[in-house]
């Protein structure tokens, strides 16, 4: 990877957000305050601080679903992705968007899953057999 990529969002608790991005999804903790926490999330860092979430409206339309705008998510290689969906499932996550297969022997197949975090942030989680797929059309 050449580069990092880093997003900074409002949490209200960050307690429970370490039980959710830290315990959930298995990010590893970095450095933190009083008002902020950051997670490695799969190479990249997000940082958490406490505040009000952005505010989100189901309007992105993924096959017959809306699904929130903004969301922010991960591209996993698939076993990885396979895991993930595993923990979160585990975890009693309520998905937006299921763990399923999108586009199903075409270029870009892929698998997805949407669902929020405690505090309302809503993600996509992507997997692919190949990452040299993502951007295949």
């Amino acid at each position: 990877m050449s580069s990092l990529f880093h997003l900074a969002f409002n949490v209200t608790d960050l307690d429970a957000a370490r039980r959710f991005y830290g315990g959930v999804l298995g990010c590893a903790e970095g450095r933190s305050t009083a008002t902020w926490v950051d997670f490695d999330f799969s190479g990249h860092q997000i940082s958490l601080h406490l505040g009000t979430p952005f505010k989100t409206e189901r309007t992105g339309r993924v096959g017959e679903h809306l699904v929130p705008m903004p969301h922010f998510g991960l591209i996993l290689p698939l076993a990885d992705w396979q895991a993930m969906a595993q923990r979160l499932q585990a975890a009693g996550t309520e998905f937006i968007l299921a763990p399923q297969l999108r586009f199903e022997g075409e270029p870009g197949e892929q698998w997805t899953m949407f669902f929020c975090d405690p505090f309302g942030n809503p993600m996509e989680i992507k997997g692919f057999r190949s990452l040299d797929a993502v951007y295949a059309t």
